[in-house]
């Protein structure tokens, strides 16, 4: 009984968190014709080919095209190695700012993430895109020296 109890209390908890964030998210008003609009110049920044540890900093322009002010209310990456970092204050109807985004260029490889931007334009939440491949490290670690195991003598025993 107190399993179902406590199951029940745990559910209900959770819906209400869950109710709780839904509320504080900043979306615009569908019915509102002056609401702002965030326009990026692109969408998707390919990094290319860079070299590996390379500046993994890059930015997406945008501009507000609404009549009201722009409030980025958050961006996040699809991982740790993407960070993205975004205009606190608001953006006023007319003007331009942008998102930097970090990526973490000590992993080796081909590289495709995203960053979603949450804010009270008519369209809430945009996804955008950053995609590249990082070299290998050009210069090899130093090859580890192979360890010897040290030879170790048994004394003999005494004779008697």
């Amino acid at each position: 009984m107190k399993k179902v109890i406590l199951s029940l209390g745990f559910m209900l908890s959770m819906a209400l968190v869950g109710r709780i964030q839904a509320q504080g998210t900043t979306t615009a008003d569908p019915t509102n014709p002056n609401a702002a609009d965030i326009v990026f110049e692109t969408e998707v920044i390919d990094y290319g080919t860079i070299e590996h540890n390379a500046d993994g900093n890059r930015e997406f322009k945008f501009k507000n095209t609404g009549k009201e002010p722009l409030i980025i209310s958050n961006s996040t990456g699809s991982c740790g190695c993407t960070v993205p970092t975004w205009p606190k204050e608001p953006i006023k109807p007319g003007e331009t700012a942008s998102i930097k985004v970090h990526y973490a260029t000590d992993r080796i490889g081909a590289f495709e993430k995203t960053v979603t931007v949450t804010s009270n334009a008519k369209t809430p939440s945009k996804v955008l895109k950053i995609k590249g491949t990082v070299k290998p490290d050009p210069t090899p670690a130093a090859p580890a020296t192979p360890v010897t195991p040290a030879t170790t003598t048994t004394p003999e025993a005494p004779k008697r």
